[in-house]
C-alpha cells in the first residue's frame, strides 16, 4: 500500500508547468518525468506533452501516478465561479456518469457511500468494494470445471501415458482427468486480481481496512494474465448476472493500470472519459427516459455514403438519431465545447448538412453545453444561388443544472419542444 498521497485537482484543457504549486501540491521533476514516460513514444489521449509541463485534453476523470492523484474535471460554465467550484462540476461529472449507468450496483448501501469522496478513484474503489461484500455476503458461486492431476481414487477418465510416465513407483495414485465443482472460476480469478490490485495501489486510509478484510475473506484464485479479450469471453447466465457490476469495474480498473517496471514505484491507474462520448451518452438517456411510445431514439446509427471499386465502405454515424413514425426524421449531434458566441466550426456544419441529406431529415440541430438554455435557428445555403435551402440547423444550448434528474428533464422538454415546433420559414 502507498501511505504518501498527494492530490492535484484540475480542470479539462488546464496546463500544469513544472515547478507550478497547485493546492499544497508542487508539480516537480519526478511528476513529470513519470508522467512523460507513461505518455511514451505513441502518447496518451489524456494529456499532450508541452515545454516543462503537460497540457490536458478533453477526457475527464483520475490518473493515479505513484502517490500522485491527479483529478480532471470538466468545465462548461465560465460564470459558474466561488470557493466550491470544484466540488460543483466534481458532483456534475459523478451523477453524469451514475445517470449513463456506469454506477449501477447491486450493493445496498450504493444509495449512500460510506466515503463521501473526494475523488472518482476512491468512488469507484469503494463501489467495487462494496459489490464483492455483497458477493460475499450472499455466497460466491460455484460451478464446474475440469481438471488434471493426482489422485488417491480412480475417478473421471484416466490419462493412461501421464499415469504410467508419473506413477510408476505409486501404485496407489492415479493421474485423471476429472470435474470438480467449487468456486475457482474465471470470475473469481479477476475479482480477486482486482482485490489485490487495489491492496496495492490505494492510498485512502479508510478503504485499507476493507480492502484487507477482503483479502482475508475472499478465496485465494490462481494468477492469470488479464486482457481485453479475457472480459470478452465472459458469458453470463441467470446466476451469475450478480457479477456483472463487479467484474465491469474490475476490467476498467485492471485494462487501465500500467505498472511501472522500471522502478516499481510510479504505477499508473487512468480512469479517464472522454467528455465528448459522456455528453452524448447523457442527453441519449435524457431523450429516452421521457420518449413517446411512437418515437425511436437510436445512438450512433450509421449508414454507408461511399464505396471505393475495392476495399470497405466508408460510413457516417451522427450522434443521436430521433424517428416518430416513418416520416419525420431529426438528427442531433453533441458537441463538449463552449461556442462563447461563435459559430460552430465549418467542419462540424459540414458533417450536419450530410446527415441532413443521408437521413432525409426534417431538421437537424447541433447540441452543446453553455450557461443558459438557448435556440439559434439557422439554415443551410444553396451553393449556386447563396439562397435559403429548405434545410434547418439549429444550434441548440443547454445550461448545465446542478440537480441531474432536473437537468435531464429540462433538456427532454428543451430539445422536444424544438423537435415539434414548425420549421423554419424562408
Amino acid at each position: 500500500m502507498n501511505t504518501k498521497q498527494e492530490n492535484i485537482t484540475l480542470f479539462e484543457h488546464q496546463t500544469v508547468k513544472l515547478e507550478q504549486v497547485i493546492g499544497e501540491v508542487k508539480f516537480d521533476r519526478s511528476k513529470l518525468n513519470a508522467l512523460q514516460e507513461y505518455y511514451g513514444i505513441r502518447g496518451v489521449p489524456y494529456f499532450s506533452l508541452i515545454h516543462n509541463g503537460i497540457k490536458f485534453n478533453e477526457y475527464v476523470g483520475v490518473i493515479q501516478v505513484g502517490g500522485l492523484i491527479i483529478e480532471v474535471l470538466p468545465k462548461a460554465d465560465e460564470s459558474y465561479k466561488g470557493a466550491d467550484e470544484k466540488d460543483h462540476w466534481r458532483d456534475i461529472l459523478i451523477n453524469m456518469i451514475r445517470s449513463v449507468g456506469a454506477f449501477d450496483i447491486h450493493a445496498p448501501s450504493s444509495s449512500s457511500l460510506k466515503l463521501k469522496s473526494n475523488s472518482l478513484l476512491y468512488l469507484y474503489f469503494e463501489l467495487f468494494i462494496n459489490e464483492v461484500e455483497y458477493l460475499i455476503r450472499n455466497g460466491l458461486l460455484k460451478q464446474y470445471r475440469k481438471k488434471e492431476g493426482n489422485v488417491n481414487a480412480l475417478k473421471g477418465n484416466l490419462l493412461f501415458s501421464d499415469h504410467i510416465q508419473l506413477n510408476l513407483t505409486h501404485q496407489e495414485r492415479f493421474f485423471v482427468r476429472h470435474t470438480i465443482y467449487d468456486v475457482e472460476h474465471i470470475l473469481h480469478i479477476i475479482i480477486y486480481k482486482t482485490i489485490q490490485l487495489l491492496y496495492q495501489i490505494n492510498t485512502h486510509i479508510k478503504l485499507h481496512s476493507r480492502i484487507g478484510s477482503l483479502l482475508l475473506d475472499f478465496p485465494v484464485m490462481p494468477d492469470i494474465r488479464v486482457s481485453e479479450s479475457t472480459f470478452n469471453k465472459i458469458r453470463y447466465n441467470r446466476k451469475s448476472m450478480v457479477y456483472q457490476k463487479a467484474i465491469e469495474i474490475a476490467r476498467l480498473l485492471l485494462l487501465n493500470y500500467h505498472p511501472d517496471i522500471k522502478k516499481g514505484r510510479n504505477h499508473v491507474l487512468a480512469l479517464m472519459f472522454d467528455m465528448n462520448k459522456l455528453w452524448e451518452q447523457f442527453v441519449y438517456v435524457s431523450l429516452r427516459q421521457k420518449k413517446e411510445a411512437a418515437t425511436t431514439i437510436i445512438a450512433q446509427t450509421s449508414k454507408y455514403f461511399w464505396k471505393p471499386q475495392e476495399g470497405k465502405r466508408s460510413i457516417i454515424k451522427p450522434d443521436i438519431v430521433l424517428n416518430k413514425g416513418k416520416v419525420d426524421c431529426v438528427v442531433l449531434d453533441t458537441k463538449w465545447k463552449i461556442l462563447n458566441g461563435y459559430n460552430p466550426s465549418p467542419e462540424d456544419l459540414r458533417q450536419m448538412y450530410v446527415y441532413h441529406e443521408y437521413y432525409r431529415a426534417k431538421k437537424v440541430a447541433l447540441i452543446y453545453p453553455g450557461s443558459e438554455n438557448q435556440l439559434s435557428g439557422g439554415t443551410f445555403l444553396d451553393p449556386i444561388t447563396g439562397d435559403k435551402l429548405d434545410k434547418e440547423c439549429s444550434i441548440i444550448t443547454l445550461s448545465v443544472e446542478s440537480n441531474i434528474k432536473n437537468w435531464q428533464g429540462i433538456i427532454y422538454d428543451y430539445i422536444n419542444s424544438w423537435i415539434k415546433s414548425p420549421a423554419m420559414k424562408h
